[in-house]
C-alpha cells in the first residue's frame, strides 16, 4: 500500500483546471502511474480532509523532444480528475 503522497504528486494549475473548478467543483491532480481510481480517492481525502464524489483518470503520453542534433522523450504520465462534494474545497487552488 503506497502512501498519500507517493500516490498524489502534485496539483496541476492549468486554464482547463481553473474552469473545471469554477464550473463544478473538479481538481487537476498529477498522480502515480501505477496509482488506481481508489487509491487516489482515499489518498485526495486523506491528505485535504475533503469528500470525493468522483475520481476520472487518464494517460498522458510523453513527447519527443529535440536540442539540436539530440533526440530524447519525456515520461507518460498520470492525471486525475477529482469532483469533491458541494462545500469542499481545497485550499492550494484558492488563492489562483
Amino acid at each position: 500500500m503506497k502512501g498519500p503522497y507517493q500516490v498524489v504528486l502534485k496539483p496541476l494549475l492549468t486554464e482547463k483546471g481553473t474552469r473545471l473548478k469554477e464550473e463544478g467543483n473538479q481538481y487537476l491532480f498529477r498522480v502515480a502511474r501505477t496509482a488506481n481510481k481508489i487509491e487516489i480517492k482515499q489518498a485526495i481525502e486523506q491528505l485535504f480532509k475533503v469528500t470525493v464524489l468522483d475520481v476520472r483518470t487518464a494517460r498522458v503520453r510523453g513527447k519527443v523532444k529535440r536540442l539540436g542534433r539530440f533526440q530524447g522523450r519525456t515520461s507518460d504520465w498520470k492525471k486525475a480528475i477529482a469532483t469533491l462534494k458541494e462545500g469542499d474545497s481545497i485550499e492550494l487552488y484558492e488563492g489562483v
